[in-house]
């Protein structure tokens, strides 16, 4: 029974962060103004599934979340976005979402709001360096500022989201090495 409800809970949090990369490539391509885009809103929700992945499963587990939102998620964005933003998305997600994973995994025994702040926070500096290089560069956009602008609503969010992290790990379960 609590293999199952690990289980369930592992394809949740997959299925939570595929959800979240689809929705984050559509509406990147939808600007505010010079400095943001709608995408902005939606991606860091995708680090705080990570972090609360990496406490209830460990940093295994959360890698395997990553990895199917990686896999399935780009999938659908170059169904749903360009193949540019599909492959610079892909790229940026998965080379943040797994310092992501290592941060946390590392600050977690450290007082509550350090490792999903620290985590999410480096994380999503390297993200939007590589996304929006990697997506906009030489298209004439504005991607330097949405950059800026992404980034400065990527760590308001991760400082919002300790909020919901902060009630949720008092409600879940805790992983740790013996729960192999």
């Amino acid at each position: 029974m609590t293999s199952d409800l690990f289980s369930r809970g592992v394809i949740m949090a997959m299925l939570a962060m595929v959800g979240i990369v689809v929705v984050s490539n559509i509406t990147v391509q939808f600007p505010i103004n010079d400095w943001l885009t709608w995408g902005a809103f939606a991606y860091p929700v995708s680090f705080l599934i990570t972090d609360l992945s990496n406490r209830m499963f460990g940093p295994a587990k959360a890698r395997r979340v990553v990895y199917a939102g990686f896999a399935v998620g780009v999938l659908l964005s170059a169904l749903f976005a360009t193949p540019r933003i599909a492959v610079a998305s892909g790229t940026a997600f998965l080379l943040a979402q797994l310092l992501d994973v290592t941060v946390f995994h590392r600050l977690r025994r450290q007082q509550w709001w350090k490792a999903p702040l620290v985590s999410s926070s480096l994380a999503s500096t390297t993200d939007t360096f590589l996304f929006f290089s990697l997506a906009f560069v030489g298209t004439g956009l504005p991607w330097v500022t949405w950059g800026i602008g992404d980034l400065a609503v990527k760590l308001a969010v991760a400082l919002a989201m300790l909020l919901p992290y902060g009630v949720l790990r008092h409600r879940l379960p805790v992983w740790s090495p013996s729960r192999l």
